[in-house]
């Protein structure tokens, strides 16, 4: 593979990454910042928010790991390094990262249900329920992937062992 495709899809993932990060830095704490506002006045549904917000944030964490297990897959890609245990360990963090990310969004649902019932915004559980079923699609894909790695790298060792 040459490097401009590495290249893109390295350019690719910074693109997915930012408007994350600008979610966790702007916006969610102007959110937190309401419901604050909310729980201080007696306001019950405020600590559902805060719930989910916290659920939000932790979610950033494994969401950033798998970005940087895709950098360094590219990198092993780069350096011809693809067929060896260090992609198959990087694709099997991504896609523990993509199933704690689905677990997370899994126990959010209920409180998305909460507040898109209080407000009347039946988008909000559709919106927990993409992020849920996307993570979900990338841990099988990858787990996917990853099998099909290690059945690769085999194959490859024992062809180098018959020659």
């Amino acid at each position: 593979m040459n490097r401009g495709s590495t290249l893109f899809l390295k350019i690719s993932i910074f693109v997915i990454g930012i408007p994350v990060l600008g979610l966790c830095l702007f916006l969610l704490p102007q959110i937190a910042m309401e419901a604050f506002e909310q729980a201080q006045k007696g306001a019950g549904l405020a600590y559902v928010v805060f719930g989910i917000l916290i659920i939000m944030y932790g979610s950033a964490i494994p969401f950033y790991i798998a970005l940087y297990q895709g950098l360094l897959l590219l990198s092993y890609i780069d350096k011809n390094q693809a067929f060896s245990s260090l992609s198959v360990n990087a694709l099997r963090k991504i896609k523990n990262s993509a199933k704690l990310i689905f677990g997370m969004y899994v126990v959010a649902l209920p409180f998305i249900f909460v507040i898109a019932e209080w407000d009347d915004a039946p988008g909000l559980v559709l919106i927990g329920m993409v992020i849920a079923g996307s993570s979900l699609i990338v841990a099988v894909f990858v787990a996917v992937l990853q099998r099909l790695l290690q059945q690769a790298i085999h194959i490859k060792s024992e062809n180098d062992l018959t020659v």
